[in-house]
């Protein structure tokens, strides 16, 4: 991990190309480098503070905290009105855990270690969890396509619906109330939930219990980190476009595979380490807990965020991405549900990622 405090000298270079190069390829390609180092600060500054404040507190932080570069990265874009990036981020990042970061860490831990086993109650929690998620964009989706039929309206052509924002609203006030009692079921029987293990690299703090940071030196960090990502991503957003026209590259590419592996690098790496030292059970919490996160809370959470833009954000996808999750969702269950895993599940999972991810680039 300290290794990425390296990348942090492109954070000054985004800075320079915004304010003096003015080239928007220059500012995307060095606010995406610099966004990676600055979240894993932020990360890890939870995680200093979640050591200091005890399992529980710890545990609420990492919950709420663990996908904080993502939030900040997606208000700013619903800020400047791209609500298509957002809904594709969302998506992304999903897809990113339980396909690409999942299928990484099987794949690596199944070479090294063969066939490596873990709780399948924790991971049967998660996957029921995350077909929740699923059925939570499926019913806006399907009931907008079948009233846009009825009003004789294009069908992907996301058009002023009061219903539909209605039901946004009802559906995303529901998955936070599952989330938050995900949690609570989390905190009450802890080696069966997921939730607060979010973020939480345990097998570093097996090694040194007592936190490296006072609570004012994360306090900052997470404070400093907090406003560089928040000026990094009005960077990213504001080049997004003149990006797109020179590389010949959708928004809905760029938010679905780009953007979530610019603010999940620092989480990845922990899955795919601690898969590696044949830790299953912590690394499936890592990648499949930080789905439910941006799926039963992120994403919900924006539904209300974008009330405050002037511009409500619906649950109305793009039928091919909720059908890319549903599946996703399906194969990655499918592997877990018997407790075991080797690199072969690891790969086919990583397959499935390169063909969900050539559909959106030729979308």
């Amino acid at each position: 991990m300290k290794v990425l405090r390296y990348l942090l000298v492109f954070v000054v270079l985004a800075f320079v190309a915004e304010f003096f190069l003015h080239s928007p390829v220059l500012v995307f390609v060095f606010s995406c480098i610099g966004l990676v180092p600055v979240a894993g600060l932020l990360g890890e500054a939870t995680e200093e503070l979640a050591l200091h404040t005890g399992p529980k507190v710890g545990g609420l932080l990492n919950a709420t905290l663990g996908n904080a570069a993502e939030l900040i990265i997606t208000i700013v874009a619903l800020k400047a009105g791209k609500v298509d990036l957002v809904k594709a981020s969302l998506v992304g990042s999903i897809l990113g855990n339980v396909l690409l970061i999942l299928g990484l860490s099987l794949f690596v831990g199944g070479v090294k270690h063969g066939v490596q086993r873990f709780d399948r109650g924790t991971a049967g929690t998660a996957s029921t969890m995350m077909t929740l998620s699923v059925i939570g964009m499926l019913i806006p989706t399907f009931f907008e396509l079948i009233h846009k039929v009825q009003r004789g309206l294009p069908l992907l052509v996301e058009t002023p619906d009061p219903s539909l924002d209605r039901l946004s609203l009802w559906v995303a006030g529901a998955l936070i109330f599952v989330y938050a009692a995900s949690l609570f079921y989390s905190f009450r029987t802890p080696e069966r939930g997921v939730a607060p293990e979010v973020g939480v690299d345990h097998g570093a703090s097996e090694e040194h219990h007592a936190p490296r940071w006072s609570v004012g030196v994360s306090a900052a960090v997470l404070a400093v980190s907090t406003l560089v990502i928040v000026f990094l991503s009005e960077f990213l957003v504001g080049a997004v476009e003149p990006v797109m026209r020179q590389a010949g590259l959708s928004e809905i590419f760029l938010g679905v595979i780009l953007i979530p592996i610019v603010g999940n690098v620092a989480e990845h790496l922990v899955a795919v380490s601690t898969a590696s030292k044949n830790k299953m059970d912590l690394s499936l919490a890592i990648s499949l807990g930080s789905s439910m996160q941006i799926a039963l809370f992120v994403a919900p959470l924006l539904v209300f965020v974008s009330l405050l833009f002037g511009k409500e954000m619906t649950l109305f996808f793009n039928p091919f991405e909720v059908v890319a999750l549903a599946l996703s969702v399906l194969i990655a269950g499918q592997v877990a549900v018997d407790g075991e895993s080797n690199w072969l599940e690891g790969l086919q999972l990583l397959v499935v990622y390169v063909i969900v991810g050539a559909g959106f680039l030729f979308l």
